[in-house]
């Protein structure tokens, strides 16, 4: 009965849902494409609403269709779809629910990985460590999937929009997916950036100050066009 009940809160999605899942697939192919991330390692998510939109456990990004479309409620109730949504929907859920993110992006990049086994934060090798709040710290480690991990990642989010998880990868997120996308980008440049500085013998990397990084997310903030 619980099960019959379970099947009848799903129901199709609305246009708007529709256009933002293939925004989504979009972006899970670009994380492959990038070098972001291997087979189907990494996860994005979507907010449209109260509704959660995000990739599935265990499928391809390149066979993933607009019928494929998975959804959960913010309980993490599944509302859209039949496929099973990530494994670390938990960490997803929480970002949603403790910032104003309506998108999240995670991943295995290989430089932002290496550098989360090696130091507690990444040092400020670079102004656009501003643009993601402050410097990068890492969460430590717990197994993926689970409330612990979830719980790490919201301490090490605080006043961030990006993080590092220790021997496992990235989370950033944004107030939308290209933003959230871009983080995670950027983050994996500044990990590649540091590791190649900090492997020069008898150099030692400058970094900048607090006020330094201050004064750059200040400046982000008003850089593009207008709006």
């Amino acid at each position: 009965m619980a099960e019959q009940r379970y099947e009848q809160r799903r129901r199709d999605p609305l246009p708007e849902e529709t256009d933002a899942w293939e925004a989504l697939v979009t972006a899970a192919r670009r994380t492959v494409a990038d070098g972001l991330v291997v087979g189907t390692s990494g996860n994005v998510s979507v907010r449209v609403g109260d509704t959660v939109l995000v990739t599935p456990s265990g499928v391809p990004y390149d066979r993933l269709a607009p019928d494929d479309v998975t959804g959960v409620d913010l309980a993490g109730r599944q509302v859209l779809g039949s496929l099973v949504p990530t494994s670390e929907l938990p960490m997803h859920l929480a970002v949603y629910a403790t910032t104003d993110a309506r998108a999240v992006v995670h991943t295995h990049a290989v430089h932002a990985t290496a550098v989360s086994t090696l130091v507690l934060e990444l040092p400020s090798v670079h102004y656009m460590t501003g643009a993601l709040g402050g410097p990068v710290r890492v969460a430590p480690y717990a197994p993926y999937g689970t409330p612990e991990l979830a719980e790490h990642v919201l301490r090490a989010l605080d006043g961030r929009t990006g993080c590092l998880l220790r021997n496992h990868g990235t989370l950033t997120h944004g107030t939308t997916l290209d933003q959230a996308y871009d983080r995670t980008a950027q983050l994996e440049w500044m990990c590649n950036l540091w590791l190649k500085a900090s492997s020069v013998p008898h150099h030692t990397p400058s970094l900048l100050t607090e006020a330094q990084i201050a004064e750059a997310g200040a400046r982000l903030r008003d850089y593009g066009q207008p709006g």
